[in-house]
């Protein structure tokens, strides 16, 4: 069975990300702060070893975790 390598909420935000909203508006969609939403992509680029949020984006499609 494949295993996602995002958290159920990384998956909301990237989604979210690809709709080219920004961290305040994810922010207040998912009704979290700021700083929470900036954690979550932080994490995320860890976890795939990249630098930026496109650079992400583009690895989560890659890997089908997301699509445009």
């Amino acid at each position: 069975m494949y295993k996602s390598v995002l958290t159920g909420r990384e998956k909301e935000i990237f989604t979210l990300l690809t709709k080219n909203k920004t961290t305040k508006e994810i922010a207040e969609f998912l009704n979290i702060s700021e700083k929470t939403v900036r954690n979550h992509i932080s994490n995320t680029m860890q976890k795939l070893g990249v630098k930026g949020r496109a650079s992400a984006v583009v690895e989560l499609i890659k890997l089908n975790e997301i699509s445009l």
